[in-house]
């Protein structure tokens, strides 16, 4: 049997959140479906972003999916 702190550090993130607020579900679902239609997802995109603006070596823009005409 698990004690409730084993439980509680089995279900910790790896990584540290970082919350972006002010976005609506609609451009999330937007974000998330393009993400998925370039091969990535969420967070992979939106690091690339990031090292991109902080002017990272080497960090270049994600390629964005194809547009539907």
């Amino acid at each position: 049997m698990t004690t409730d702190e084993e439980r509680r550090r089995q279900h910790r993130h790896r990584h540290k959140q970082r919350v972006l607020r002010g976005i609506d579900d609609a451009l999330v679902a937007d974000f998330d479906a393009a993400a998925a239609d370039a091969g990535s997802d969420r967070s992979g995109i939106t690091r690339q972003l990031w090292e991109w603006y902080a002017g990272r070596p080497g960090a270049e823009l994600p390629d964005r999916p194809k547009q539907a005409d």
